[in-house]
Order: C-alpha cells, then structure tokens, then sequence
C-alpha cells in the first residue's frame, strides 16, 4: 500500500510539473500567434487605406456567399469538435474518433474553398504580386489557411493516438491544447471575414 501510494505521489508530481511546462509553452505559442495576426491585419488595413493610390480591389472579385459557406463549414467543424471532447470525457473513443473525423472533413472543406478561392480571384486577375492590397490580403488569410491545415494534420494525429493513448489525463490534455487551437483558429477567421471580407467588399 505505501509502495502504491508513493508510486501515484511521484505520478501526479510528474503530470503537476508535465502540464506547468505544457501549458507555459502553449500560451507562449498563442501569444506568438497573435503578435503575427495583429502585425499581419494591421498591415492589411494600411495597405487598404481609401486614400492610397487606386489599383484592383477585393470587392471587385470576392463573393461573400462562398466566404459564408466557408465560414460555416470552419464554425461548425469547431462544433463537432466540442462534440468530440465531450465523447472523450464520457470514455467513448470510437465516437471521439468519429466527431473528430467529421470536424477534419468540415475543416479540409474550408481550406479547399478557400484555395478554389484563390485560383479564382488569380484567374480574374486579382494575384498576389499586382499590388500591395492583394499582396496583404493573400498573405493574411493564407497565413490562416495554412494554420487551419496545421490544426488538419493535428485532428489526423489524435484520430490516431486516442485508441492507443492508455491514460485517459494526458488525451484529455492533448485533445484540450487542440481544441485551443481550433477555437483560436474561429475567432481569428471572424475577424477576417470582418475586417478583409465585409469591409472590403463595401
């Protein structure tokens, strides 16, 4: 019994000291995230200013129903991922693995209509090198898109590893970090959809 108690001691010390450095660095990374966000939207706006020379603008080409379309597929697929985490609290793996399943398709749906967004908006002429406007928008929201395919990536991983993961704390903690992720990921793409979409196509 003593042998047992200490053994679990060392154990919750070990996860106390796993998670103070895990979550340091997680927060260190977001904090990262949003500094490059910031610096990258604040560009876009400069770059955007009503009075600087006329050139192709976004509201020319963009189609603010697609970017809903697109929105929702990304809103909902944060959705289902809440659906996924509470399967995990219920130690229901096979449906944590078919939400977070679902949440990948959604998910690979938007950066899918995102890059046909981009070959179209190229094919009309709108390209990331005719001018600083269009450089700022592709650079921004492809910034997005490419921490979208990230999240993509990190979905395919836990799919994987929660059938094999034998303690239960540390695929909550994991599937915890990237749910942070993914909703971090959703309040950045609403400002996109505010400030790049909405404003620009007025």
């Amino acid at each position: 019994m003593h042998s047992e108690a200490v053994i679990n001691e060392h154990e919750h010390h070990h996860h106390h000291e796993s998670d103070s450095t895990d979550v340091f660095g997680f927060w260190l990374y977001i904090m990262t995230d949003c500094i490059l966000f910031a610096c990258l939207f604040a560009t876009f706006l400069v770059l955007n200013y009503p009075g600087l020379p006329a050139g192709p603008s976004l509201k020319t080409y963009v189609n603010l129903s697609d970017v809903l379309i697109e929105t929702f597929f990304l809103l909902a697929s944060n959705f289902t991922f809440c659906l996924a985490i509470l399967s995990l609290y219920q130690t229901k793996i096979l449906r944590v693995q078919f939400w977070l399943a679902v949440s990948f398709l959604l998910g690979a749906s938007f950066v899918v209509m995102e890059l046909k967004e981009f070959m179209h908006l190229a094919s009309e002429g709108f390209r990331w090198d005719v001018n600083a406007k269009a450089s700022s928008f592709f650079t921004l929201v492809g910034t997005h898109g490419f921490h979208v395919s990230c999240g993509l990536i990190w979905i395919l991983i836990m799919i994987i590893q929660i059938p094999l993961l034998k303690d239960v704390y540390v695929a909550r903690r994991r599937m915890t970090y990237l749910g942070l992720f993914w909703n971090f990921l959703d309040i950045v793409w609403i400002f996109v959809f505010t400030i790049v979409y909405l404003m620009g196509a007025m």
